[in-house]
């Protein structure tokens, strides 16, 4: 039944891949019929048969229109062949750097009767794929003789140029078993089978085409001539595109569905186990990321082992989550990040290229843009932001004119001084059971905030809004500096960069004036917890930032400041400092 499964799959994947390769045969139709119609006209002109002045006007506009179509459907063409298809950014992995990986790739390959891929590549992303790199912009001309990468040192070269690149998701090497790594890659692999096919491989590089061309004849800034131009070509690929879309997408599906079935016979009952921790490396990497490495990210600093830093979230998850018990007992069997030869590098790779696909970073580290190891984090990450946030909150104070604080250290920046201000506000002007406003034209967050808050959430927006600005446009200027003086940027793969706005992938939509608020108020009690309190910066794999006070991480902040931002209540905040032995109106040493 399986392989009925396989063939039924195959055969739908072929059938339609015919039916878009039709498509480009219609397309090619509608451009040589106005060049047919010519002709007839004009051999019967030569042969007797057609006269007459009806016909001799006839023959000059259709021979007239069939110039112009084809001259129309030959730029068509040429933007089509010379449109650069997308590629996913991916850390290249060379087969010396990872011969057990590539074996791994191999072995399972044969066991699928299935050609290998090409070459493999990471990407900082939970999930596995094929992709194709045979457009010329991006794997350059095939060389004339060399060993394959996949099958091994000093066998022929026998693989097929049209051989996609096989995508693994760098989590999965750091979590994952060799044999649950194996199990997933299974029905990966399984698909160079239908890649393999030449009806499947041209209505791929047919649609990849197109969709090149929709993306060039789209961009913006042309002047008036070429833009028209390049609209009529678009509108033109677009209903090709249409016409195409339903057909290509079956396509798929049949591809992936035979690549399905035919991985059944592979590892099947570890494949049920893998995926579990598919899913959990995936919750465990969402977390790393938008909780530890994007604070880092913020400050100028990208932590270089994110890979191994999944595997601690993720262990620290198994200990928590009553759901996750049993998963650590894993950690005594091989992980799959040991069929590489320096797993340091590559995750040194990945780290920073997906610093670059989440939060727009450099390409490579510089003075503002520096590597930092775990063990650094609270210090050189979770300090630094504390005190850098609490120092643009004095600066916005400054701006608003608000009062320092009087005695001793009237002119230090103290938490007391940003208590005082908020409470000031609450009890003047905020209604402690302020009533839900009925327009719903008023975002949620602010019906929640006094006054004073506000004014200060939103001064401070803006404050971080020009220091983004200023930054950007000093990164920018840098990088055309470097670029002018000839310095190559070295990219992780193709060379994407330059054409594509970054961040691809942002994590988070812009914190809201709110957010920052919440934030700076928090920084500054922690800065004021550790000057004043002996408390120390810690890291939480799962939470990110925070503060350890007594050796323990401390959980129950965010509510006692959201009471003051939100009602401009300050009792319950200052009872928490008077219980951990805070004292704000000490002073507190900012950035």
């Amino acid at each position: 039944m399986t392989g009925i499964g396989v063939e039924t799959g195959a055969q739908s994947a072929r059938a339609r891949a015919l039916a878009v390769l039709r498509v480009r045969s219609r397309a090619l139709a509608v451009a040589l019929l106005p060049a047919a119609a010519a002709v007839i006209l004009l051999a019967g002109g030569s042969t007797g048969q057609l006269l007459g002045e009806g016909f001799d006007i006839a023959r000059w506009v259709v021979s007239a229109l069939a110039l112009l179509v084809l001259a129309a459907a030959g730029g068509i063409a040429l933007v089509v062949a010379r449109a650069r298809p997308a590629v996913t950014p991916t850390v290249p992995i060379p087969e010396a750097s990872a011969p057990d990986l590539y074996r791994l790739v191999r072995d399972l390959a044969d066991r699928l009767d299935v050609p290998s891929p090409s070459a493999i590549a990471l990407t900082p992303d939970c999930d596995s794929w094929l992709e194709d790199r045979t457009h010329p912009a991006q794997s350059g001309p095939p060389p004339a003789d060399h060993t394959d990468e996949i099958a091994g040192v000093g066998r022929p070269h026998r693989r097929s140029t049209a051989a996609p690149v096989l995508v693994i998701g760098s989590p999965f090497l750091w979590w994952m078993r060799v044999g649950e790594l194996r199990a997933v890659l299974a029905p990966v692999v399984a698909g160079t089978g239908p890649s393999a096919h030449p009806d499947i491989a041209a209505a791929r590089r047919f649609v990849r085409g197109l969709d090149a061309a929709a993306a060039v004849t789209a961009q913006p800034g042309r002047d008036p001539v070429s833009g028209t131009v390049l609209a009529g070509v678009g509108w033109v690929v677009r209903l090709m595109l249409r016409g195409c879309r339903v057909h290509a997408a079956e396509m798929e599906r049949g591809v992936a569905a035979a690549a399905a079935e035919r991985a059944q016979a592979v590892d099947y009952g570890l494949r049920i186990v893998a995926q579990e921790q598919v899913g959990l490396a995936y919750a465990g990497w969402d977390r790393l990321l938008t909780r530890v490495a994007l604070p880092a990210w913020r400050m100028g600093r990208w932590p270089s082992r994110l890979d191994a830093g999944v595997v601690a979230a993720l262990t620290e998850l198994s200990r928590r989550d009553r759901l996750a018990e049993g998963f650590a007992t894993r950690l005594g069997e091989r992980p799959a990040c040991d069929l590489l030869e320096e797993p340091g590098a590559v995750d040194e790779a990945t780290s920073l290229l997906a610093a670059r696909l989440f939060h727009g970073g450099p390409a490579e580290a510089g003075s503002d843009w520096s590597p930092v190891q775990w063990q650094e984090y609270p210090d050189e990450v979770v300090d630094r932001t504390w005190r850098t946030d609490a120092a643009r909150l004095h600066r916005v104070l400054d701006a608003l004119g608000v009062r320092r604080t009087s005695g001793p250290h009237a002119d230090a920046p103290t938490l007391d001084r940003v208590l005082t201000h908020l409470t000031d506000l609450s009890l003047e002007e905020a209604d402690p059971h302020p009533p839900h406003s009925p327009d719903p034209r008023i975002a949620p967050e602010d019906l929640s905030t006094t006054p004073r808050s506000t004014a200060l959430a939103e001064r401070l927006s803006r404050e971080l809004a020009r220091e983004e600005a200023a930054a950007t446009t000093a990164t920018t200027t840098a990088t055309a500096a470097a670029t002018g003086t000839g310095s190559a940027t070295p990219a992780p793969g193709p060379d994407i960069w330059h054409d594509t706005p970054l961040p691809l992938f942002p994590l988070q939509p812009p914190r809201s004036p709110r957010d920052l608020l919440t934030d700076h108020v928090t920084a500054m009690v922690c800065c004021a917890a550790m000057d004043t309190a002996g408390a120390k910066p810690g890291l939480d794999w799962l939470d990110g930032p925070s503060l350890m006070v007594g050796g323990e991480r401390t959980a129950d902040l965010a509510p006692k400041v959201l009471s003051l931002l939100e009602q401009g209540d300050p009792v319950p905040l200052r009872n928490w400092l008077t219980k951990v032995g805070i004292r704000p109106e000490k002073p507190v040493r900012l950035v």
